[in-house]
């Protein structure tokens, strides 16, 4: 991986963290969320993509229409996941669990099935990083020694155990989705365009046309339309953060696909989880500070590998 590739990675992770963090802020009202920042990001795109096609620098055709749509649904099916995931299970886990379960499976499936072959110290790195992100996603053993002397905070221990269980079930889940969007969009960036830029473009506006059609024809779409009428309203500054950060880290890292075997460009994007459980700290006041900088310096390590393979 060259260190332009690199930079255009650990530049998509930055983003991604912090687009996250105001994800996370929005709760209760997930699917119109993801509706209202994929609608915006659709129209601040739709500009540069027309661009791009009167200039006659790209066209548009079937089969790129026919690839944005599907990976319009995958990323529905992940956005969606997602801002459920942060509803019901803390930051730290979830974010985590899913960034680190997504390039494990991309990983096994890209190097199986699509034929990639990574050099050896490029895949010894992957696996680094995610044994850094392991790392970080660690809990510690056992309560905290000011609950042992609360026995009221001692019964709340059970909760937290849940609540990590259920960040990782979500984990899973969404990491199944982003290894779904990261292949398929991998192929369509390398195999039926050359503008990651014009693909990402079209498949915002599948992803807002497909949502908006589900907010008027699925049942329960009035609660959601009120749920949309109120992020307008009341979460503008969330939804401006994720509409603007959300399209720049994946577009960088479209990019970096073109240049760069998906199978080194999912995990190297994953140390956004360094960012995003630091973040979860200074914000939310998560615990295991120590872990979670050790796993950084893993993670950090395991990049090295990469760039140097």
């Amino acid at each position: 991986m060259t260190p332009a590739v690199l930079a255009l990675v650990l530049g998509a992770s930055f983003a991604h963290a912090l687009w996250n963090l105001a994800a996370k802020s929005v709760s209760g009202k997930g699917y119109a969320f993801v509706l209202a920042y994929h609608g915006l990001s659709a129209l601040l795109l739709a500009p540069i993509a027309i661009w791009l096609l009167v200039s006659g620098a790209h066209t548009l055709n079937w089969g790129l229409v026919a690839v944005a749509v599907l990976s319009a649904i995958f990323h529905i099916a992940y956005s969606v996941s997602l801002q459920s995931g942060y509803d019901h299970a803390p930051l730290g886990v979830v974010y985590p669990a899913a960034r680190g379960i997504g390039p494990v499976i991309t990983i096994i499936i890209a190097v199986a099935f699509l034929g990639e072959r990574p050099t050896i110290p490029e895949m010894l790195g992957g696996f680094v990083v995610i044994a850094g992100i392991a790392v970080v996603t660690m809990r510690p053993r056992g309560v905290p020694s000011r609950q042992r002397v609360d026995t009221a905070a001692t019964a709340d221990a059970s909760p937290h155990a849940s609540g990590v269980r259920r960040g990782l079930a979500w984990g899973g889940l969404i990491g199944a989705f982003i290894a779904c969007y990261t292949l398929w969009d991998d192929f369509a960036v390398n195999h039926i365009t050359d503008s990651p830029l014009l693909y990402f473009a079209v498949s915002e506006s599948c992803v807002a046309i497909i949502m908006a059609a589900g907010i008027v024809t699925v049942p329960g779409g009035a609660g959601r339309r009120a749920d949309f009428l109120s992020i307008l309203r009341e979460h503008k500054r969330a939804l401006v953060t994720v509409a603007i950060l959300s399209p720049l880290a994946y577009l960088l890292v479209l990019y970096a696909m073109q240049r760069a075997p998906v199978a080194l460009v999912a995990p190297v994007r994953e140390t956004s989880i360094i960012v995003g459980t630091l973040l979860a700290w200074w914000f939310f006041g998560e615990r295991n500070i120590a872990a979670k900088l050790i796993g950084a310096v893993i993670v950090v390590a395991g990049i090295a590998l990469i760039a140097l393979g």
